[in-house]
């Protein structure tokens, strides 16, 4: 048993100096550095932030590189690096009305105050591969626009306005935290939010993509999609007022929803939110999506079996960390539970071969 063990240790040693070498690839191929990483790859970077729940742009290019291009390794990572930190305090609710937008569109309003700002997107390119790009040579770059600055209302504001949507809920209460403390169900929507803005993309955008299938019964439209900076501020207690200690990217969406009234409310429109970390509007629109079809239950709706309005499926399952360990532990030994089925199985095999020559028999 001990030489077992020390020849596992030898084994997972080399394992891990070759997983270096296939890191780095060819010494000939000049190292990407983290830098590069955080830069030109920022989609990704920004990603591993909002499902890591840590926004640093250099950790999380950092991670990447460490884990060679696997997104959710490298959320694993900077979760793990999380747990590390010290809790300093807590900031004050970010004022996405004041966001210095870089990013501003909306699908319901065409002319809409401060205007549809298109920003950095993928939207209207031919998706065609571009081979200046392999060939080292630089693509014209766009005439640079200034972010707007002030205060840019919201879109649902107008429609608030005229009670044609819900009013948005209050949210005094401080919510809990579900980076220190375990899933609780029943969630409320704050709890909600957290799970599924830290959630896994693609889970998160299957689900949202059901809801338009009709499994779910939502039809959303984007009231806004709105991308930019936001600043951080902390009550300092000594001073009395609030001190700017930095700005985030974020993006937010709120979606405009069919809603034909209940009981107790008019029919009017309802709404689903997402807010995430970084450029990351298909997950922003999923989310937001997903949100609104987990509330059929406070307003009233009819539950359809839908596996987006299940609260305990999409909050249960929607993790990738989560889930990346209990699927991969399977390929981890388990030689003593396999060969315990191994000998169920043949004594099964043995008592139905005699049961099947005693018939045989008689």
């Amino acid at each position: 048993m001990y030489v077992a063990v020390k020849g596992g240790e030898r084994a997972i040693d080399n394992a891990h100096g070759w997983l270096a070498e296939e890191r780095r690839g060819d010494p000939a191929v000049p190292e990407l550095t983290v830098a590069q990483i955080r830069e030109q790859m920022r989609l990704a970077v920004n990603r591993v932030m909002a499902e890591g729940s840590l926004y640093d742009p250099d950790l999380a290019a950092l991670a990447i590189k460490q884990a060679r291009g696997d997104l959710i390794e490298a959320v694993f990572l900077i979760r793990a690096y999380r747990t590390t930190l010290p809790r300093l305090g807590a900031s004050n609710p970010v004022e996405t009305a004041a966001m210095a937008v870089d990013r501003r569109i909306s699908a319901t309003f065409k002319d809409l105050p401060g205007g549809q700002v298109l920003g950095p997107t993928f939207d209207y390119t031919h998706r065609l591969l571009d081979f200046r790009l392999a060939a080292g040579d630089e693509v014209p770059a766009a005439a640079t626009v200034p972010a707007q600055t002030g205060p840019v209302p919201h879109v649902t504001g107008f429609l608030n306005r005229d009670g044609l949507i819900e009013a948005a809920p209050p949210c005094d209460a401080v919510p809990p935290d579900l980076t220190r403390e375990p899933l609780e169900l029943p969630a409320d929507r704050a709890l909600r939010l957290q799970a599924i803005t830290r959630g896994d993309e693609g889970f998160i955008l299957s689900l949202a993509y059901s809801t338009q299938r009709g499994y779910g019964r939502t039809h959303a439209f984007v009231g806004e999609l709105r991308i930019g900076a936001v600043a951080v501020e902390v009550e300092i207690p000594e001073l009395g007022f609030a001190v700017e200690i930095g700005e985030v990217e974020l993006t937010e969406c709120e979606t405009v929803n069919q809603f034909k009234g209940s009981k107790t409310e008019p029919p009017q429109f309802t709404r689903g939110y997402g807010l995430v970390f970084g450029q990351s509007e298909r997950k922003a629109i999923a989310m937001s999506l997903v949100d609104r079809a987990l509330r059929w239950k406070e307003l009233g709706e009819d539950y359809v079996g839908a596996p987006a309005q299940d609260e305990e499926f999409v909050l249960s399952h929607c993790d990738n960390i989560q889930a990346t360990g209990f699927l991969e532990h399977i390929k981890l030994p388990h030689y003593v539970d396999f060969q315990a089925e191994l000998e169920l199985i043949r004594r099964l095999r043995a008592e139905a071969t005699a049961a099947s020559r005693q018939e045989a028999a008689e």
